[in-house]
């Protein structure tokens, strides 16, 4: 067999060497655009939110929110998003772990403003994984996630104020902090800026009624409750403001956490009479001013088309929004579902969840799938291509294929767990939830307590036929719960609820709301 050279015509050579010349004179400028790869990430994260405070999610709702609403033609609604708790602190915890709060040292309730650090020294965070990967972390707002003050007596709320403080945002991933230690309503009041307090608290505040609504205790005289939204509100947009579309610069990732529609319910002149309801309408609407703000100052630094902009809440409304009030107006902060903050019931945990991705996120579009909230460090790590260690993320499932507009044949999810204030626990699968507990294990009837007093021990629902969770099927479905029974206990047991080497929960001693394991062997 004889082979024959052909040499190509000078043409074709001369073409493949320009090409040849342009690749190599563009390595560098590629190599470079991290940002045409790794998408800027805002994720602003409302506090006591319902799903039906979003008018693009009531057509019920007494007031409109334009500037969520746009966010959500331009981007995706999730319908059946969820925080991993019905109470902030629980939330936000696996919000920037991937992992539920029960899981660690806090069984029930929440944090209060003196509190030692919640987060475990050396436990991978949405921001430690960005970081990692070369972006620039910013918190702005309410941490809630405990400090570690230096303290001048056994009480914790003896705290030097001049020293720094450890535990807080910047030693779990970000470069930078500016915010408040808890809930607007929880002393000390006082700003904090990285590690430090900006100005010691000098005074002393009484407690205020409802509304506004705040707890008495030490207040630094820079420090007027109205002021906190605003203030926040600028130091976002601040940061966004010193961010360049340059190709060459470093992505972000902010996480801006408003104190609103929380207490103190105190919306600024500008707003008051806005919603023309009640001042949490007012309030509400407030919120969603807040958002167009900072979608104006993305857009204005050439910053839309490469930034994922993340709209959501840390649980649902509050009753300190007057619910009968909001009745009157014809409102429903839960949009229909049963119950609200701090109950097990969908009202407590079923929150907003916009997102917007130009050019990656279908516009317009409505996703149905299950997701919760901790799994943003799944997301981050599949849009990473960088895999997660055995022991980060251990709840967390990457939602990156649905905001891509995939739709994937089954549930990206195995199941979802949910926790009422009080500690007690769903599990989720399917259309299928079951609670481990007689009533909302929160602050709705039936209480935990006498008002379950000969209540079934299980409640389980047909979400698809019963959303509003009117119909315990426990009776009916004993095989079911059954199987979603040992399943949660497989979560308990395993350290996880995604695939991977089994991981500890932190021990206790004094745990009864898994008491309904024994119902459940192995």
């Amino acid at each position: 067999m004889i082979l024959l050279r052909i040499n190509p015509p000078l043409a074709v050579v001369g073409a493949r060497l320009l090409v040849f010349l342009w690749l190599f004179l563009m390595l560098p400028a590629l190599a470079a655009s991290p940002k045409s790869f790794r998408p800027n990430i805002v994720y602003i994260l409302a506090d006591d939110m319902g799903i039906g405070d979003v008018s693009c999610l009531n057509p019920g709702s007494s007031w409109r929110t334009p500037n969520l609403d746009r966010l959500a033609r331009e981007g995706m609604v999730f319908t059946d998003a969820h925080s991993a708790s019905a109470v902030c602190t629980p939330s936000r915890y696996a919000l920037l772990t991937g992992r539920y709060s029960w899981r660690g040292r806090l069984k029930q309730s929440v944090l209060h403003g003196y509190d030692p650090s919640l987060i475990e020294p050396g436990r991978l965070t949405v921001p430690g994984l960005l970081r990692e990967h070369g972006y620039i972390t910013a918190m702005v707002g309410k941490w809630h996630l405990g400090l570690d003050w230096v303290h001048t007596g056994p009480r914790l709320e003896e705290v030097d104020f001049s020293k720094p403080f450890g535990g807080g945002p910047v030693a779990h991933g970000f470069d930078s902090f500016y915010g408040i230690s808890a809930s607007l309503d929880m002393p000390a009041y006082c700003y904090l800026e990285n590690n430090r307090v900006v100005q010691t608290p000098t005074g002393k505040i009484g407690d205020s009624p409802k509304p506004p609504m705040w707890r008495g205790g030490p207040i630094s005289p820079d420090f007027q409750h109205a002021d906190v939204l605003p203030r926040l509100t600028e130091r976002a947009l601040t940061f966004i403001a010193a961010q360049s579309a340059a190709p060459d610069t470093k992505p972000f990732f902010l996480y801006f956490a408003l104190t609103a529609p929380h207490t103190p319910i105190s919306p600024t002149p500008e707003f008051q009479g806005k919603s023309r309801t009640n001042p949490y309408g007012d309030f509400t609407v407030q919120v969603d001013a807040i958002v167009g703000r900072v979608l104006a100052a993305i857009e204005a630094r050439g910053l839309a088309k490469n930034t994922l902009v993340i709209f959501t809440a840390d649980n649902g409304c509050a009753p300190a929004a007057n619910l009968e009030e909001l009745r009157k107006f014809q409102h429903d902060p839960s949009a229909g579902y049963r119950g609200h903050k701090a109950d097990i019931y969908e009202g407590g945990h079923r929150i907003p969840f916009i997102a917007r991705w130009p050019g990656k996120t279908p516009a317009g579009r409505r996703c149905a799938q299950v997701i919760g909230q901790l799994d943003l460090l799944a997301t981050c790590a599949d849009l990473l291509d960088s895999p997660l260690p055995a022991d980060a993320g251990e709840d967390s499932v990457s939602m990156l294929p649905l905001l891509h507009g995939l739709e994937p044949q089954s549930p990206l999810r195995d199941g979802l767990v949910h926790e009422s204030d009080q500690g007690w626990l769903a599990l989720r699968q399917g259309k299928w939830k079951l609670c481990f507990c007689p009533g909302s294990g929160g602050w709705s009837f039936p209480k935990p307590g006498k008002d379950c007093e000969g209540l079934p021990p299980f409640q389980l629902f047909d979400l698809a036929t019963d959303p509003a969770e009117k119909t315990n099927l426990a009776a009916a479905h004993p095989e079911t719960i059954q199987q979603l029974g040992r399943r949660m206990r497989s979560y308990i047991e395993l350290g996880r609820s995604t695939p991977g080497t089994p991981q500890t929960n932190t021990p206790s001693s004094n745990w009864p709301q898994t008491a309904w394991m024994k119902d459940f062997p192995k």
